[in-house]
C-alpha cells in the first residue's frame, strides 16, 4: 500500500518515535552498566530481578519515552486538527447564513486535511454562487413579468372603464401580449429545468425543414411591419431531435430577429456540415457589440442602450436557445456578417445515441 499525505506523515511519526525509544534503551543501558559495573561491580552480579537503580533507571527511561511520545502526538494532532477545526468553524458560520467564510490551512503536508479544506472552500464557493444567482434571477424574473402582467392589467382596466373600445383590435392585442407571457414562461421553465438537469427531450427522427418553415412563415407579417423580409433556405432532411423544442429556440431567434434587427432580409437557413445539423437566422444589422457578444447567450443579458423604438423583449430569449441546444449535444454560437448584421446558429449532431 503506497503511503501519501497524512497517513505517510502518521506512519514516519510513529516510525519515529519507536526509533527514538530503542536508541534512548540502548544508550541509556550502555551508560548505566558502564557507570554500575566501574563504580560498582559487586553489587551487579547475574540476577534476575533488578535492583533498585535497576528499577529506577527503567521508570525513567519508560517516563522519557512517554513524555516523548506525547510531545510529539500532540504536535502531529495540532497540525491535524488545525484545518478540521477551521473546516467545522466554516461549517457552522455556513449554517448561520456566513456564505463568505473560507478556510485557511498554511500546512498542506498533511495531504488529506489540506484536500478537505480545499473541498470545503469549492463547497462554498458554490453556495454562494448559487445564492447570490437564486436573488439574481428572482428580481430579474419579476421585472421580465412586471412589464407584460403591467400592460394587461392597463388594457383590460381600459375596457372596464370604457376607455377602449372592445373590439377585435383591443383583444388582438391582448392575446398578443398573454402569448408573450406564455412564452416568457415556458423558457424560463426550460432554462430552469436545463439548469437543474431535469430538461426532457421527447427525441424522435424528423425532417425539420416543414417545422422550421411553418415557424418562419407566422413572423412574415410582423417582419414586413417593420421593413424586414423574410428569406427561407432550407436543406430537407432526417434529424434526430425534439422538434418542439427546436421550435422554441426558433421562435427565440425569430422574436430576437424582430425586436432588434434593421430594416432588411432576415434569412432562415438550413445545411448538414459534417455529420451535424446547422439552424441560422441572419439579420442585416445593426450588429452586436463587441462587449456583449460573448454574453449574447446569457439570461438577462442586453446591451446597455436600446435604440428608441425598438422594443427590448425578454431577456431569456437567447439563453433559452443555448439552453435547447446544448440539451441537443451542440452549441449556439453567433458571429458578424460580412453585410454588418448578426448570424445566429444551433449546430447539433444529426444523430445521437438514443435515450
Amino acid at each position: 500500500m503506497k503511503l501519501v499525505g497524512l497517513s505517510r506523515q502518521l506512519a514516519i511519526t510513529m516510525a519515529s518515535i519507536a526509533l527514538a525509544a530503542v536508541l534512548m534503551i540502548i544508550l541509556t543501558s550502555f551508560g548505566f552498566y558502564y557507570m554500575a559495573l566501574t563504580y560498582w561491580p559487586e553489587t551487579y552480579q547475574a540476577n534476575w530481578f533488578p535492583t533498585w537503580a535497576e528499577a529506577l533507571w527503567l521508570f525513567l527511561t519508560t517516563l522519557a519515552g512517554i513524555a516523548l511520545a506525547v510531545l510529539v502526538a500532540g504536535h502531529v494532532a495540532k497540525r491535524i486538527l488545525v484545518p478540521l477545526n477551521a473546516v467545522a468553524d466554516g461549517i457552522r458560520r455556513v449554517a448561520h447564513g456566513d456564505l463568505s467564510v473560507r478556510a485557511v490551512v498554511a500546512d498542506r503536508s498533511m495531504g488529506e486535511a489540506a484536500a478537505l479544506v480545499d473541498d470545503f472552500n469549492h463547497l462554498a464557493d458554490r453556495l454562494q454562487r448559487a445564492t447570490e444567482e437564486r436573488a439574481f434571477w428572482n428580481a430579474a424574473i419579476a421585472h421580465e413579468l412586471r412589464t407584460p402582467v403591467t400592460i394587461l392589467r392597463g388594457r383590460i382596466q381600459g375596457l372596464a372603464d370604457g376607455v377602449f373600445e372592445a373590439d377585435g383590435t383591443q383583444f388582438r392585442r391582448l392575446l398578443l401580449q398573454v402569448e408573450g407571457l406564455a412564452r416568457l414562461i415556458e423558457d424560463l421553465r426550460a432554462v430552469s429545468l436545463a439548469e437543474s438537469g431535469h430538461l426532457a427531450l421527447q427525441w424522435q427522427e424528423a425532417c425539420l425543414s416543414r417545422d422550421i418553415e411553418e415557424t418562419a412563415e407566422s413572423f412574415r407579417e410582423s417582419f414586413a411591419s417593420k421593413g424586414q423580409q423574410l428569406v427561407l433556405d432550407l436543406q430537407a432532411v432526417q434529424v434526430w431531435c425534439d422538434p418542439m423544442r427546436i421550435r422554441q429556440a426558433l421562435l427565440a431567434l425569430l422574436d430576437n430577429a424582430r425586436r432588434h434587427a434593421s430594416p432588411g432580409a432576415i434569412t432562415v437557413r438550413s445545411r448538414t456540415v459534417e455529420n451535424t445539423y446547422l439552424l441560422t437566422v441572419e439579420d442585416q444589422g445593426p450588429g452586436i457589440d463587441p462587449e456583449l457578444a460573448p454574453h449574447v447567450f446569457e439570461a438577462f443579458r442586453r446591451a446597455a442602450k436600446v435604440e428608441e423604438g425598438r422594443d427590448r423583449g425578454s431577456g431569456l430569449g437567447l439563453a433559452v436557445v443555448a439552453t435547447i441546444t446544448q440539451a441537443h449535444g451542440g452549441q449556439a454560437h453567433c458571429e458578424p456578417t460580412g453585410t454588418g448584421g448578426t448570424r445566429f446558429a444551433m449546430q447539433w449532431p444529426l444523430s445521437l445515441q438514443r435515450p
